[in-house]
């Protein structure tokens, strides 16, 4: 059984409960990992309080030698690192790969900035003062992470977080444990003072309860679904928690007649398909141009055909399964839904027939054509390997369109005429627009979706800020 993480030690549920952790391409059993308690989250959370005092007092480039420690040996042992979350995720081995390196260079990234960190200096508030701005660190935070990309989304928050002073509870999500565990034994390994850095595993309902309830906790960082994002932010503004919530997306891409095509097709092609579609940060609605519609859709149809689906450990596996039995079904719920409203389906819209998938959660790359709008997989979130393709008459009406949607995470526009680009790069209902780009998020750039998608940011200098407090200092002259 791979432990939880707690003041420094890897540790068992108080009550000695445990929970088996199965793989989503065949069942297989993986591991198991505690199932923690109220008890075990409260006892992780005192220790991030007591550590706090000494860790806040570290200074920045400690710290971010520190993290630059713990990176390195995340590098060292990638490979046995993305094996294990292949087998608890089901993502394929190259994906699995890409999140392990995509956590070290956040990571990195941060560990970088540690000399950036600066308050401010007012010379003249009168003729007998001036002011000081001061960065404080908040105190204890919790980090509360999906099981789509468990390793990678924690990173997010933990890299800010622990740079800026801060100490950390992790819950990591119930069916992805396992490897989120191993990184915090590495940053003990890496240096880590006892406390800084702990893991709690078990349900939501109790151990992400008291992260969020609890009088210690200063702030919680969440990424899941919108409707928990709305329970996590009520919870936490009963005692004026900070939050920071990256929630659902429905990233509407728009391909214009001028457009590269055959690079649009497959910015489609990885948009929709990458981590089998689990993804908040994905292509969700595709709107094409009249005048190119037809030759793209006869492209993306080819391109996603020789997509291989298999078990993520296999050679050659290019989507991996859904990650639960919940999953495959609301997806093929969606489907059904928007083919009773008229819509055809030219490729998938099913289960593979192949009897080596039929033990795990697999379902066939799908692409829709003739959506009626009013479909739950335009309506809703589809977090799953199926793509609504839709015509449109012109920029305009791709915008009023793609911006018809509660959500606003991502979005992504291909042309070649620099008007259009920008025009739908400021109109665009979405904290991130991609121009002839696929979706390639950038530790650099700030990241955090408008409306129903989210409060706060991650990525960029702007992420630190959400892990400090800013405060004023008025200093008086020497009178004498």
């Amino acid at each position: 059984m791979i432990e939880m993480f707690i003041n420094g030690e890897s540790r068992l549920a108080l009550s000695g409960e445990e929970k088996a952790i199965f793989n989503p391409a065949d069942g297989a059993l993986v591991d198991s990992s505690p199932e923690g308690s109220r008890e075990d989250a409260k006892l992780a959370i005192a220790a991030a309080a007591t550590a706090f005092d000494e860790w806040s007092k570290t200074p920045f480039a400690r710290r971010g030698e520190l993290l630059f420690a713990a990176a390195r040996l995340i590098h060292d042992r990638e490979k046995d690192l993305a094996v294990l979350l292949t087998k608890e995720q089901g993502k394929p081995l190259r994906e699995a790969m890409k999140e392990i390196r995509r956590f070290a260079h956040t990571i990195e990234h941060y560990a970088g900035m540690a000399k950036t960190i600066r308050g401010g200096y007012v010379p003249l508030l009168d003729a007998s003062r001036y002011g000081m701005i001061i960065k404080r660190p908040l105190g204890v935070c919790g980090a509360i992470v999906p099981w789509n990309f468990p390793v990678s989304l924690m990173g997010n928050k933990i890299a800010p977080g622990l740079l800026a002073g801060n100490t950390f509870v992790v819950k990591p999500a119930g069916t992805t444990p396992l490897t989120a565990c191993m990184t915090a034994q590495i940053f003990a390994e890496a240096g880590f003072p006892k406390g800084v850095f702990n893991i709690v595993t078990g349900p939501g309902s109790t151990v992400g309860q008291e992260i969020i309830e609890n009088d210690l906790v200063r702030k919680i960082g969440f990424t899941g679904a919108t409707d928990t994002g709305r329970s996590v932010m009520a919870r936490a503004a009963r005692q004026i928690k900070r939050v920071t919530l990256e929630l659902g997306g429905s990233d509407p891409m728009i391909v214009c007649d001028d457009a590269d095509i055959d690079h649009a097709v497959s910015a489609a092609s990885v948009g929709r398909f990458f981590n089998c579609g689990q993804a908040c940060l994905a292509v969700k609605r595709l709107y094409l141009f009249e005048e190119i519609a037809d030759e793209f859709t006869e492209k993306l149809v080819a391109k996603a055909q020789k997509l291989v689906l298999g078990n993520g450990l296999t050679q050659g596996t290019m989507i991996g399964p859904l990650h639960s039995s919940g999953q495959l079904q609301e997806v093929d719920e969606q489907v059904k839904d928007a083919e009773s409203k008229g819509a055809r389906i030219l490729l998938g819209g099913k289960r593979p027939e192949s009897s080596e998938l039929q033990a795990g959660h697999f379902y066939l790359p799908t692409l829709l054509a003739d959506v009626d709008e009013t479909s739950s997989v335009v309506t809703d979130e589809v977090f799953g390997p199926a793509l609504p393709i839709m015509r449109i008459k012109d920029l305009e009406d791709g915008i009023a369109r793609a911006n018809d949607h509660i959500y606003g995470l991502g979005s992504s526009i291909w042309t070649r005429d620099i008007d259009r680009a920008n025009e739908a790069a400021y109109r665009l209902d979405a904290g991130y627009t991609w121009i002839n780009s696929p979706q390639i998020i950038f530790d650099e750039l700030p990241f955090g979706g408008l409306k129903q998608s989210g409060l706060g940011k991650e990525h960029g200098s702007e992420a630190i800020d959400y892990y400090m407090e800013t405060k004023s200092v008025v200093c008086a002259k020497n009178q004498n």
